[in-house]
Parts: C-alpha cells; structure tokens; sequence
C-alpha cells in the first residue's frame, strides 16, 4: 500500500558541473511551469528592501567621500587641484557641523578628528536607519535574522 504523499514527491534535479555533459530536454518531455505570485508582503519587503539599500548607499558615499578628504589632507595634497576641491567643498557640506570641534596645531590632525567622527556618524547614521525601518516596517518573517536560535521539540 502506498501513501498518498508518496506520488506527490518528485525527484530533485540538480545543475551539472562545469565538466559534465548537459542533456537536452526531448520535445515529448512535458514541460512544467510553476507559477510563483507576488503578494503584498512580498512588493513590501522588496520596496523596503530598497529603500534601507538607497539609505546604505548614500550614507556609505558621504564617509567615503570624508575618506577621502581626510586622506587628501594628510596626504599633502595641492588645494589648488580641482579633485581636491571637489572633495573638499562636498565634504565641507556633509561633515554634520563637526568642522570646529577637535582644534589642533596641525589642520592634518584636526580633519583627521573633526571628519573621522562625521565619517563614523554617517555609517551609525545609516545603520539605525536601516535597522529602525527593517523593524517597524517587515513583518518577522521577512526580515534578515543575525542569530536565529531554534527549539526542537
């Protein structure tokens, strides 16, 4: 007697290796199609998704650019060269108003300071960020799990 789960299970095909040959599928094979709808969760995981890599991406570009100054700056770039005004005038905008609050001798050692932590806001910036909307916004089950500990019973 045979259990009716058993003529629902299908055998799994796996992909071939790269040195194996592949078998062409005869024209008499009944071709399967599954079809997989999207619903609501779904659109809205992928829109928050998103929406928290957009946040990623800019707060990842703002320290990258404060990187870069700083590295210009200690380096003993000329301040006259149009890159190093470009970085310099774009990083002047997004330092979060912490320009003045190391002072030192050295201007090296003051933007070292002054945008290493404006550098480091905007990674924590973007973090919580990503986190807060990833919380409020996706149910549980679709959000990214760092430690997911499970009970067997």
């Amino acid at each position: 007697m045979t259990e009716p789960r058993d003529e629902l299970r299908r055998p799994t095909q796996r992909m071939p290796y790269a040195n194996e040959p592949v078998h062409m599928q005869r024209m008499d094979d009944p071709v399967v199609e599954e079809v997989v709808e999207r619903d609501d969760d779904y659109r809205k995981a992928r829109t928050v998704r998103t929406v928290c890599a957009i946040i990623d991406i800019i707060c990842w570009t703002f320290a990258i650019v404060l990187l870069v100054h700083i590295f210009l700056v200690i380096a003993g770039a000329n301040s006259g060269n149009g890159f190093f005004q470009f970085i310099a005038g774009w990083a002047d905008g997004i330092t979060l108003g912490l320009d003045g609050l190391f002072t030192s001798s050295t201007p090296a050692v003051a933007t070292l300071l002054n945008e290493g932590l404006a550098a480091l806001l905007w990674l924590l910036i973007g973090a919580l960020l990503t986190n807060l909307i990833t919380r409020v916004a996706l149910p549980s089950d679709h959000r990214r799990a760092w430690y997911r500990r499970t009970v067997r019973h």
